[in-house]
């Protein structure tokens, strides 16, 4: 069995990777040992943010409807069927996969596929063993969570973000390893089940180095108000179990602690998948860390072996590994491309969203920046106070000579949808003065994006002490 391409991993690098190749008019085989789609849309990204969107459905519902004159009583939660509606949204998804692969003659293998040499792949499945050859090979094999010694996972009792996601019932107490997104998402929206939930960190704030610092300030405020109960400088060492609960020790602020709850959720990173499939052994250079070593295109060192997504390095997004596997196909193609991004937009699905793209303001402080920067808040939004949305805001970071745009953080309703047009306008150079005089519909949650750019050039409208900017010249550079 020869192709043009082979691509290991039909996740949302590998598949999108795979239908492109098959449109440019290579023959094209995937391999995926597990579900088509992923982790991504199968136990990740899609099943988290169906129970979140689930989960802030019952939670408008409780304590949200009745300033609106919407009474509402005995709303409960019934979490066999809430699994099964979850179950039904991957399931949509991850056929509308196999159906776009099929349809782009994609030929799709099922098994385990294993480097035999840099030109063949033995795939090994309960139908027997193929061999593949291929004259480029796409390794998209993604990455898993990181298992602690002292924390094992079982599924039952200590669970991974898979595991989580595949819950029977509400547990009634949770501990949650790591303040990172995928504990606070998972986390927050067990909370608006019913859930007590405590976060041990181990470092001093939530999301750590990820976020702008306002946006911290107004994330650990909401996680407060939220009752998520969280502890800093939080180190789990061991636990031990006692009835159906769990006891986990922790040394928190160097003093010795136990907490008591039903499951564990353990959420302290993600490990590339580079340790599979033999790429060691035939060539294949790994960093430090344990991520394939590629080049602008996306090249490993071995010829005609092309890496994408988790496994190629940070970040560790979904929307960056389909970029990566675009780009590739038309490299392979024959087109002249390399992965010149100017920044990579992300998002946080907590309550209130979080998104940003570009850098933090200590970050452009940094780099050697003058910056400037504005915030606009969400309570100030005519929609968003319709919607009872108002916690929030939007922040601009933007160079003080050029009013170059250098970042976008948001944290409040929309925040995920309000970025795209932030990401927009750093990959094609904008100013506040292109944001600001662009027209947005009203009313929008968007009208924040050009709300804030007023108010970051000092003449913003529906905020009052702003100070006061000095405009910018013809060539650029900043005038009186």
């Amino acid at each position: 069995m020869k192709y043009d391409v082979c691509v290991i991993g039909a996740g949302p690098g590998g598949y999108v990777a795979a239908i492109r190749a098959s449109q440019l008019g290579l023959k094209t085989a995937i391999i995926e040992r597990e579900y088509m789609g992923g982790v991504c849309l199968n136990v990740g990204c899609i099943p988290s943010k169906a129970m979140i969107s689930a989960a802030s459905f019952l939670d408008k519902a409780k304590n949200h409807s009745s300033p609106m004159g919407i009474e509402i009583e005995g709303v409960k939660v019934n979490m066999p069927k809430l699994k099964k509606w979850k179950e039904s949204v991957s399931a949509k998804m991850s056929g509308g996969v196999s159906q776009l692969l099929k349809g782009n003659k994609v030929e799709i293998i099922k098994g385990e596929a294993t480097f035999k040499d840099t030109e063949t792949l033995m795939v090994s499945s309960s139908e027997g063993d193929k061999e593949i050859k291929a004259e480029n090979f796409i390794v998209a094999t993604g990455s898993r969570p990181i298992e602690l010694p002292a924390f094992p996972y079982d599924e039952e009792t200590i669970l991974s973000s898979t595991g989580a996601l595949d819950l029977e019932a509400v547990p009634k107490k949770l501990i949650v390893i790591g303040g990172g997104y995928i504990g606070l998402e998972i986390g927050s929206y067990l909370k608006k089940l019913g859930s007590e939930v405590t976060v041990l960190e181990a470092g001093g704030q939530l999301l750590s180095g990820l976020c702008d610092q306002d946006v911290h300030k107004t994330l650990e405020r909401s996680v407060k108000k939220q009752g998520l109960d969280v502890h800093y400088n939080a180190f789990a060492k061991d636990y031990k179990k006692s009835g159906r609960s769990v006891v986990v020790t922790a040394e928190v602020n160097g003093e010795k602690k136990e907490f008591k709850a039903d499951k564990v959720l353990v959420t302290v990173g993600r490990v590339p998948n580079s340790d599979q499939m033999n790429l060691k052994g035939i060539g294949v250079e790994l960093d430090e860390r344990g991520f394939v070593k590629v080049d602008p295109r996306r090249r490993t060192n071995v010829q005609g072996i092309w890496c994408i997504g988790d496994i190629a390095g940070q970040p560790l997004l979904a929307h960056k590994a389909s970029h990566e596997g675009v780009m590739v196909a038309e490299i392979i193609s024959g087109e002249n491309r390399v992965y010149d991004a100017k920044t990579v937009p992300a998002v946080i699905f907590t309550h209130p969203e979080i998104a940003w793209v570009g850098r933090t303001e200590e970050e452009a402080k940094a780099e050697g920046f003058e910056t400037i920067s504005g915030k606009f808040p969400f309570g100030a939004n005519g929609k968003a106070v319709s919607l009872q949305e108002t916690e929030g805001f939007v922040k601009m970071i933007a160079d003080a000579k050029t009013h170059a745009l250098l970042g976008v953080h948001i944290i409040g309703p929309e925040a995920s949808n309000l970025i795209s047009e932030a990401a927009l306008a750093m990959e094609m150079g904008a100013t506040l003065e292109d944001i600001a005089l662009t027209i947005h519909p009203h009313p929008t949650l968007g009208e924040t994006m050009m709300e804030c750019a007023e108010v970051t050039l000092g003449h913003g409208i529906h905020v009052m002490n702003q100070k006061k900017r000095p405009a910018r010249s013809a060539n650029g550079s900043a005038q009186a």
